[in-house]
């Protein structure tokens, strides 16, 4: 009779863990194919427009769908700037709003539920604006005059200090000589670093001043201003004017391994990022 009782409790046993594991299986399914049926909604939301792809966009990303997240929010009043296709800290903000009012968990993150939800609240929306960026179609000579045009375009779209081409090229050559083996977010700052000092009545008050400031910048000394840049240098460059100071408002950095200045030492450091050591 014990072992009876034995074998049918084993089986009970059995039977449960086998029920359950089924159980959590089909509930991970549900939650896959929930997933992409919100990726789907955002697709077929609108098929006769230009719909956001299924890749999230965050802070410093560019492109298509940039540029409808950004008309999309004007549309709803949440972004008053300008269509540019970047990603900026103006986007971020629209973002955070639109986010927050619609009762979502305001991290800036532009994932599939932010996308459903901006395609849901402006079904009226059409792509009024000219996207700033450009596709890749047409010929090679095609390709090589829209590229062009895109640089032109894109290192002045986020440009409110009334800087020159001249000095938007000159920035991004900046960038590229003194720190193009530096983190982006480095990269960024040492952009942001250059319009400090173009905002500070104690250095020129231009880009072109400050770099060409005697003595300021070693890629000059060096001739390393003079290389052609990225597009991860003047991507750097539209950061920093969009807004964004990694360097938290700095005037001047080093590397600690190559500086021979006593002076750049005694200045009060702020933060460290790459090789770079930031200060006032």
């Amino acid at each position: 009779m014990k072992k009876t009782m034995v074998w049918i409790c084993t089986g009970i046993l059995v039977a449960s863990a086998i029920t359950y594991t089924g159980l959590l299986k089909n509930e991970s399914a549900q939650e896959q194919v929930k997933s992409l049926s919100t990726q789907q909604e955002v697709q077929a939301a609108q098929p006769s427009q230009p719909t956001f792809s299924s890749a999230a966009v965050d802070f410093g990303s560019y492109g298509q769908d940039v540029y409808e997240l950004q008309s999309r929010l004007k549309l709803l009043g949440f972004f008053g700037g300008q269509v540019d296709s970047h990603f900026g800290s103006s986007t971020l903000k629209a973002v955070k709003g639109f986010q927050k009012e619609f009762g979502m968990s305001p991290d800036g993150v532009v994932g599939a539920k932010t996308k459903l939800k901006l395609v849901n609240a402006t079904p009226n929306w059409k792509p009024t604006e000219t996207p700033l960026h450009r596709s890749n179609q047409g010929s090679a000579q095609g390709q090589t005059t829209a590229n062009k045009d895109q640089n032109d375009e894109t290192m002045g779209s986020a440009n409110t200090m009334g800087l020159s081409e001249n000095d938007l090229k000159i920035m991004a050559n900046a960038v590229y000589g003194e720190s193009r083996g530096e983190p982006f977010e480095g990269q960024v700052a040492v952009a942001a670093v250059i319009l400090n000092r173009v905002k500070s009545p104690s250095f020129p008050n231009t880009p072109s001043g400050v770099i060409f400031q005697p003595g300021a910048f070693t890629a000059v000394a060096d001739g390393q201003i003079w290389l052609t840049p990225n597009e991860t240098a003047q991507k750097a460059v539209r950061q920093a004017l969009n807004g964004w100071d990694p360097s938290g408002g700095c005037l001047y950095y080093f590397n600690p391994k190559t500086a021979t200045s006593k002076w750049i030492w005694s200045r009060p450091q702020v933060k460290t990022i790459g090789e770079h050591i930031f200060c006032m």
